[in-house]
């Protein structure tokens, strides 16, 4: 929802991180390869009730998840890293609350599972309608230097990982958030539906 509000001031704290990274040749498909993986190694530190080292791996991802788009800005923005940097992404969000139930499976697995299956939803409905702009050659003018069409919404990054934060800084109430996230998450699955329905009705 705030997703685009944030990006200039995200864009002025990293630019110097990234420049420094770009004068040392490190590559952004690196940085995203290298989040992901601090990303997964969260998942053991949840099952194992390491809540604070997994907040620590979840904020490090995120911090490689902006370096990466600001090093391919500053560098040579591809194709392929725009495609990793999404697919990435969408995998880590649903691995998450995967840790929660690992940790404690008869109060958590549940709650995990109506959770993913939301994030299918909003995954899902993003993913169709920056396919379909794309052949029709719209681009997102609130997201211009995403690599696809970026569609907004109730539930966007920004929204997710604050939930996966307080998550972890309170983990006796993850059903309790997993389901008041999931319940956000198809409301936002059903208004990006209108959204399609309303926006793709004509032909180019």
């Amino acid at each position: 929802m705030i997703d685009a509000a944030i990006q200039p001031l995200q864009r002025r704290l990293l630019t110097p991180m990234g420049q420094w990274l770009v004068v040392r040749g490190v590559q952004a498909d690196h940085i995203t390869l290298a989040g992901f993986g601090l990303g997964l190694l969260a998942i053991p530190a949840l099952a194992f009730g390491a809540y604070g080292l997994a907040l620590a791996l979840l904020l490090m991802n995120r911090l490689a998840d902006g370096l990466d788009g600001t090093v391919a800005r500053l560098s040579e923005p591809t194709d392929r890293g725009a495609f990793l940097d999404i697919a990435l992404d969408f995998v880590f969000y649903a691995l998450f609350p995967l840790g929660f139930a690992l940790a404690d499976p008869m109060q958590n697995a549940l709650p995990a599972a109506v959770l993913i299956a939301a994030f299918v939803g909003t995954g899902s409905s993003f993913l169709a309608f920056a396919a379909i702009a794309a052949k029709r050659g719209e681009t997102a003018t609130e997201f211009p230097s995403k690599g696809i069409y970026y569609l907004g919404g109730l539930t966007e990054g920004f929204e997710t990982i604050a939930v996966f934060v307080v998550m972890c800084l309170f983990p006796q109430g993850f059903a309790l958030l997993a389901y008041g996230y999931a319940a956000a998450c198809a409301l936002t699955t059903v208004l990006r539906w209108h959204q399609g329905w309303q926006a793709f009705a004509s032909r180019k």
